[in-house]
């Protein structure tokens, strides 16, 4: 596959890492987690602000992970200090939090937050999160549903997708959609008719991908594990955002689209649709 982008978030065999969380517990579950995907890392446990501000004082770090809340301030406070400490470099910075997910429906994190997790999925999806952040794996074959009114849009993020194994079935609209998955109503295999569904929000046709993602979730009645439906929007209100993940959006991507940020994620939908 020529062309095919390097999604490791984390390039180095040997990198630093971070984890900032007040409970001792959780700092060793989560560094046991990432020791088993990256046995080569050092791990470097923070209880608080001030114990990783004086860490990235002794040397850079290559992945932070950190609580939303922390014994003296929060982890938006925390990655702005790592935003700062790292100049110009790239270091992904990730909340690992049970309020993940309340506090992405509200817009609380800011561009210095470069993904969540939600703890309440689990140890099997953190390991499938970490896994997805530092050896990214193509799961070939799996089928995207695609809804993209605009075909220079569609020709570019279709190809991204492709690049890593994927088909994509592309639908300029929300009608075009829901025709698809109307034939499969009722299969004795379980079988929706995608693995994953990737809208934008605004289209061009009657109904809109907020409106396909009201039918999928409350006529089709399908949750976010039977069909995971990640919108594309370049809104950046962060009611109208809030509002997505409130009506059963599993997760948002941002316009312009960068394709790391937009395949990690589908990915991760799509592996966590299979832990059942």
């Amino acid at each position: 596959m020529a062309g095919k982008q390097d999604l490791r978030h984390v390039v180095s065999d040997a990198p630093r890492v971070m984890v900032v969380d007040g409970s001792k517990l959780v700092r060793k579950l989560v560094g046991d987690t990432l020791l088993k995907e990256l046995p080569g890392a050092q791990v470097i446990g923070c209880s608080s602000i001030a114990e990783a501000r004086k860490a990235l004082e002794d040397g850079a770090v290559d992945l932070v992970t950190t609580a939303l809340v922390l014994p003296d301030g929060d982890g938006l406070a925390l990655a702005r200090s790592v935003r700062e400490a790292s100049g110009q470099a790239y270091v992904p910075v990730i909340v690992i939090s049970s309020n993940a997910q309340e506090a992405l429906e509200t817009r609380a994190f800011t561009e210095d937050i470069t993904d969540y997790f939600d703890k309440s999925l689990g140890q099997g999806a953190l390991a499938a999160f970490i896994r997805g952040y530092v050896h990214p794996a193509p799961i070939e074959g799996a089928r995207v549903l695609y809804v993209e009114d605009s075909r220079v849009v569609a020709v570019a993020t279709k190809r991204m997708l492709e690049r890593h194994g994927m088909q994509v079935l592309h639908m300029i609209s929300a009608e075009d959609a829901l025709d698809h998955l109307h034939k499969f109503i009722g299969r004795k295999d379980g079988d929706v008719g995608a693995d994953l569904l990737l809208s934008d929000v605004y289209l061009k046709g009657a109904l809109s991908g907020r409106e396909l993602l009201n039918q999928i979730r409350g006529v089709f009645r399908y949750g976010k594990r039977r069909l995971p439906m990640v919108m594309m929007t370049g809104d950046d209100n962060r009611d109208n955002q809030a509002a997505l993940l409130r009506e059963g959006a599993n997760d948002l991507v941002l316009k312009p689209i960068e394709e790391r940020l937009l395949v990690t994620k589908v990915l991760f939908q799509l592996r966590l649709a299979t832990l059942g």
